[in-house]
């Protein structure tokens, strides 16, 4: 085995049979040359084949493993199907939206917030859900306060995607952001307010997509499929919604196993 290490990795600095004093001690200073050399030689021997890294799991950002399924969406229900057109123009006004964002990002981001917006911060899972979904959806609870009427209250009907917040965040937060709506929205019902989020989060996004981006949209896009079909009330707004976000996920960022066959 030592013969194998030593063709694959010959040593750089060999040291000949030298007369060392015989009180060389390898732990002190060396005092020449030849024990210098000898003293790294000695060094070298007693390091392991193989070195096993110490991670501390606590320090690792969770869901880091990225898992790319090539499973398609399931069928729109009879009746739902988009057709080709309406998929084209999806994508087209699609396309102008973030050619407009990308335009006019620095001139957004560069506008005051209101005193009531606290974005928070890009690990702060539940904070984001509560944020875009408003503690009405987030709790799920079916009526606001009497206090509507004076006013809207973004904190329990959730902030709105708009350009001055999206503006602001750069891709490692939409990507996070993301993240934590498909998870909720993998176990909870569609609504007005996700809708909004996921198109807003999709328009930031760049291309070429991050692995870990690609696989949310693709999560995502299933996601939508199911719901489409396991929804027992349907309406045309909700399974056009869930229809645009299957088709941009699709059509504009090349998922083509994932569209919709034309109606």
């Amino acid at each position: 085995m030592e013969s194998g290490v030593e063709e694959l990795m010959p040593r750089l600095l060999p040291v000949d049979d030298c007369d060392l004093a015989e009180d060389f001690d390898p732990t002190v200073p060396p005092r020449t040359p030849q024990e210098y050399l000898k003293r790294v030689q000695i060094e070298a021997a007693r390091c392991p084949d193989v070195v096993v890294a110490q991670i501390d799991p606590k320090k690792l950002r969770k869901k880091q493993t990225v898992n790319i399924s090539i499973s398609g969406c399931q069928p729109a229900p009879e009746g739902y199907s988009p057709t080709l057109k309406w998929q084209q123009q999806q994508v087209a006004n699609f396309s102008a939206v973030r050619q407009s964002l990308n335009k006019h990002r620095n001139h957004w981001r560069s506008q005051h917030l209101d005193s009531n917006v606290t974005m928070p911060k890009s690990e702060d899972e539940e904070g984001w859900k509560k944020f875009c979904l408003g503690e009405r959806v987030y709790s799920e609870i079916d009526a606001l306060s009497d206090n509507e009427n004076l006013g809207i209250d973004y904190i329990k009907v959730g902030f709105p995607p708009l350009l001055s917040i999206v503006s602001r965040m750069n891709q490692a937060t939409v990507t996070s952001v993301l993240e934590y709506l498909i998870s909720w929205f993998g176990e909870k019902k569609f609504t007005p307010e996700l809708g909004r989020w996921l198109y807003a989060l999709l328009a930031c996004l760049e291309k070429p997509l991050l692995p870990e981006a690609h696989s949310l949209i693709r999560q995502l896009a299933r996601r939508c499929s199911e719901v489409r079909v396991l929804e027992e009330n349907k309406n045309e707004e909700q399974m056009s919604a869930l229809n645009l976000i299957i088709c941009l996920v699709s059509r504009y960022f090349d998922q083509r196993d994932l569209a919709d066959e034309p109606s």
